[in-house]
Parts: structure tokens; C-alpha cells; sequence
């Protein structure tokens, strides 16, 4: 993977549903194992999804981070190590994080990085992203679990 699997990354077959690849040709590069489970985690699991004007509702779905988890290391267990495990849900975690201070910070800088439909967007967009760190944080010992049981 290259750094940004995030969900609208994700091509899905219209007639059975099913992702059927990754398509993001603008960050074609080597990454981290980390970043990469960490941010398909975090945009996955949000159900309000991410460009929601109702930040207030996102929330960190356990369910479905257990169904990607279950999909993603069937595979990734004959190349992650004990360590890699141990800071999966420190790449969740720190991901939404970090991207909602990207967010905040180019709203701050007048919108130069990221392209906005509106001039609040990316504020909207940083909310979104800690409002989804916060309800990481509050489900850390279930989410630690779901990992941990996957080994």
C-alpha cells in the first residue's frame, strides 16, 4: 500500500458490493504498514463518514474495525510482527488526530492545501476528525481487545 487507503479510496463492484481494489494515483509510494492500517481504520469505521455536517454523530464503529481487521490481517499476519501489532490502535488513534490538526491548521492558514467546497469546510472536516479521536480514546480497551484477539 502507499499511505492513503482511506474508504473513498476504495473501489467497490456495483453489482456485489465487494472492494475489488485500491485506486489513489497521487501518493504512489512505499509506506508505513502502520499509516496504512491506521488511516483505513479511521476512515472506514466512521460511519457519519467524513465530510458530515453533523460532527457531533461521529463515532468509531467497533464492529466494522473488527470486520476490516479480520479481513486485512488474514492476509497481513505472515508479515506483521508482535511489535506491528502493538501499535495498531496507536496508528488509529494518532492518524484521526493528525489529520484533524491538518485540517484545523490549513482552515487557520486561509485553505491552501486542501481543496474546500465552502471557507468553513476544513474547520467542519477537523471537527469530524476529533470528534472520531475522541471516540477512539473512549473505546481503547475494546479496540486493544479486537486486535489482540485477531493475533
Amino acid at each position: 500500500m502507499h499511505g492513503d487507503p482511506k474508504i473513498n479510496n476504495v473501489m467497490f463492484d456495483t453489482a456485489t458490493g465487494k472492494a475489488v481494489s485500491v485506486v489513489d494515483l497521487d501518493t504512489v509510494k512505499p509506506g508505513l504498514v502502520h499509516y496504512d492500517i491506521g488511516d483505513c481504520l479511521r476512515s472506514g469505521c466512521n460511519p457519519a463518514g467524513e465530510e458530515t455536517a453533523d460532527w457531533q454523530s461521529v463515532r468509531f464503529d467497533t464492529d466494522l474495525a473488527q470486520g476490516i481487521l479480520q479481513g486485512y490481517l488474514s492476509v497481513a499476519k505472515a508479515f506483521l510482527t508482535e511489535n506491528d501489532y502493538a501499535y495498531i490502535y496507536d496508528a488509529i488513534r494518532l492518524i484521526a488526530f493528525e489529520l484533524g490538526l491538518r485540517f484545523f491548521a490549513d482552515h487557520l492558514a486561509g485553505n491552501v492545501y486542501f481543496k474546500v467546497k465552502y471557507a468553513e469546510h476544513n474547520l467542519a472536516r477537523a471537527l469530524v476528525q476529533f470528534k472520531l479521536t475522541e471516540s477512539i480514546e473512549s473505546q481503547e480497551i475494546t479496540i486493544r481487545r479486537i486486535i489482540e484477539d485477531m493475533k
